[in-house]
């Protein structure tokens, strides 16, 4: 019980919930404005669409692959959504459509990846330009502005006298559900079987394919849902809304302690790794650092977790090769491993 303890206590999630914590209370120390009402709420406003794509992007990574077109389903999502509000569709089919829209380019993703057999890193990287460019297309370089006056408060009111804003409730109720989904369920063991080695899941009965499209179609969702919720927060419709968000997201799931090989991760680690970067932005924009230096900073903080989780991989190999070779010898030997029963003199 207590080697399982300290196995916990210094596991990847407690590291980063220390530091978190740490970066939080140099905030509060430091700068006397971190801690107000109108900056908390803000700062979780701010991270509203972020925690709704990291969601499935964890999956996918699970999985094995990747889906690098997410900020371009979102803008495309806003610009459909803005469109159909500026023609006068209701409110609720302008949302169903975005919606539609958005999952309609996750099974182009899926089809791509999982019918033609193509890398999912390729076929999204190139969807990346695609699906903005059709953006920019409908909407050219205009925005919508317009919106209902009950959206606009959706995106800028707090829920009753807290500072938990609207935006971030969408967040709130998917987010359990994912969790259940990935540690409580049989689909969630199907996707970390697939992750961990897809031919062995392929043969024991997974519907590999099946369930790799249906991961690409739910991230198509979600993005639009975030093109919404990122709609509505910023009151504004343009095909280049969330520019580099796809950076943050894949950084916070690997920092999270996803394997960027797949088949582990768990949605705790992501969670706090989420609270670490949206700390360290605010931080950041409070120490008055411009955010393309915001980027550099998330950008090495990617390459490091990479580093970090290629290193963790290679200790693992060697740990078990030499418990392999360890075990070899013994039962070469001709004779049973022997405890050491004696008291320590």
């Amino acid at each position: 019980m207590i080697r399982a303890w300290l196995q916990r206590l210094a596991s990847w999630e407690t590291f980063l919930a220390a530091l978190t914590l740490a970066l939080i209370g140099y905030a509060v120390a430091a700068l006397p404005t971190f801690a107000t009402s109108f900056n908390l709420s803000q700062a979780i406003a701010g991270v509203s669409e972020r925690a709704l794509i990291v969601l499935p992007m964890v999956l996918l990574i699970i999985a094995r692959e990747i889906d690098l077109s997410v900020a371009s389903i979102l803008a495309l999502a806003s610009v459909i959504f803005g469109v159909a509000v500026a023609h006068g569709i209701p409110l609720f089919g302008a949302m169903a459509l975005a919606l539609a829209i958005g999952a309609l380019c996750g099974a182009f993703n899926g089809f791509l990846v999982t019918l033609l057999g193509l890398p999912s890193l390729v076929v999204t990287l190139g969807t990346l330009a695609m699906f903005r460019g059709i953006g920019y297309m409908i909407l050219g370089p205009d925005s919508v502005n317009e919106f209902p006056e009950s959206f606009s408060n959706f995106g800028i009111d707090t829920v009753g006298d807290t500072l938990i804003p609207w935006t971030i409730i969408p967040f709130l109720v998917l987010a359990p559900l994912f969790a259940l989904v990935l540690q409580a369920s049989t689909i969630g063991r199907r996707i970390y079987a697939i992750g961990g080695n897809p031919s062995a899941a392929l043969y024991s009965g997974v519907r590999v394919d099946r369930t790799r499209f249906a991961l690409f179609v739910v991230s198509g969702l979600v993005c639009a849902l975030a093109g919404i919720v990122f709609t509505a927060r910023l009151a504004n419709a343009r095909a280049d809304n969330a520019v580099g968000l796809e950076l943050d997201v894949i950084t916070t799931a690997l920092l999270g302690g996803v394997s960027v090989f797949g088949g582990r991760g768990k949605l705790t680690g992501v969670l706090w790794a989420l609270v670490l970067i949206a700390t360290l932005r605010n931080v950041l924009g409070l120490e008055e650092i411009g955010g393309q230096a915001q980027g550099t900073i998330i950008g090495l903080l990617l390459v490091l977790t990479l580093l970090a989780s290629n290193a963790a991989q290679r200790l693992v190999a060697l740990a078990r090769g030499r418990a392999a070779r360890n075990y070899s010898g013994d039962r070469s030997s001709g004779d049973p491993p022997v405890l050491n029963t004696t008291s320590p003199t």
